[in-house]
């Protein structure tokens, strides 16, 4: 069972370190405040989807509907630009290869780049429907895409870039993690629930439920515990157990989260919640309990988040928006513009 603890002292003295408990220990944990620190503007046509942060090279890399934008995480201003992305939602990085690799949802491709000039370096073309998230696989030096229309997974080899399978799934993915042992773990969006796939099979070995949860897009994993974090629609995270699927607990959120991150240094899951303009915090307090320990307020539209292990800031972009056109049988939900001039990252970090 979740036990949602609200301090409220212990919350207004977050402004420094807030004392928490480690329920399996009884020691004290110490949870850093957070706050925006830094809201770098950009600009720019167009809308977004997610983004990839290299630390190593202190690039930020921002999908921007037809192109992908690269940002100097030291100073926030644009070092560079991936042209010909038509339809971006992802960006995946292989620095071990010297290469970067984009899902184009329009295209039905794969844009491969080099990650020191940021030229393309070839197209790859895949039989999916949509690609939307990409993850590489450093273990294996493949790249995969999860198709949101076709309801699959292409597999590409990250060298020769020759296609290298597809994996059918039982509904539209979303976010995907990467286990140890060969394991993808997915969001099933449409079906709530997470899918296991085993990589050496190519094919899913197990299905399970995410109760209390709709329409799970965000997707965190703390490897070290077994436990995933799935972000859901109705303003929940939902806990998993890696291992067996069980369901461990149900833990408060904001709304319209399209993304979520776990900084195994401080034990905490953060998730970006778009419709509220927040950012929840909550704390592993132990592998079976978790507590909100913040809510930060970002902007809304932040609805997608990067985490930047090293320096352990998080990179969300928002913009204002105008006023959405009238609807038509082809558009029946048109979106819409972002105000020129609007868009942004919201840089959020720890107190110091």
């Amino acid at each position: 069972m979740t036990r949602i603890r609200a301090h409220g002292f212990a919350i207004a003295c977050m402004a420094l370190f807030a004392p928490w408990l480690d329920i399996a220990g009884a020691k004290p944990v110490s949870v850093p405040g957070y706050s925006v620190t830094q809201r770098w503007t950009l600009g720019g046509a167009g809308g977004w989807d997610l983004l990839a942060v290299d630390a190593g090279s202190r690039r930020l890399y921002l999908s921007r509907s037809d192109r992908v934008i690269v940002v100097d995480t030291d100073t926030g201003k644009v070092a560079g630009e991936i042209a010909h992305t038509d339809g971006v939602h992802g960006i995946a990085l292989a620095p071990a290869l010297g290469r970067g690799y984009t899902s184009n949802g329009k295209a039905n491709s794969v844009t491969v780049f080099d990650l020191k000039t940021l030229k393309p370096l070839a197209e790859v073309k895949i039989d999916g429907k949509n690609p939307d998230v990409i993850l590489y696989d450093a273990a294996r030096q493949r790249v995969y895409t999860f198709n949101g229309r076709s309801n699959d997974i292409s597999i590409i080899d990250a060298n020769t870039l020759a296609l290298a399978g597809t994996i059918a799934l039982d509904g539209k993915p979303e976010f995907a993690v990467l286990g140890s042992r060969g394991q993808l773990y997915v969001n099933i969006e449409d079906k709530s629930e997470l899918a296991l796939v085993d990589l050496d099979a190519l094919k899913v070995t197990a299905v399970w439920k995410l109760p209390d949860c709709e329409e799970p897009t965000g997707l965190a994993f703390d490897g070290a515990h077994h436990r995933l974090f799935s972000a859901c629609a109705n303003h929940r995270l939902a806990v998993t157990d890696s291992e067996d699927g069980h369901s461990v607990a149900s833990v408060p959120i904001g709304g319209g989260p399209d993304g979520a991150e776990f900084d195994a240094s401080s034990a905490l899951v953060f998730t970006p919640n778009g419709s509220d303009g927040t950012l929840s915090i909550i704390h592993e307090d132990d592998p079976d309990h978790f507590s909100v320990v913040s809510t930060v307020t970002t902007q809304k539209s932040a609805r997608t988040i990067v985490l930047d292990a090293q320096s352990h800031r998080l990179f969300l972009p928002a913009a204002e928006f105008g006023e959405a056109p009238k609807a038509t049988a082809d558009q029946p939900h048109p979106r819409p513009p972002v105000l020129p001039g609007s868009f942004k990252v919201l840089v959020v970090g720890p107190k110091e």
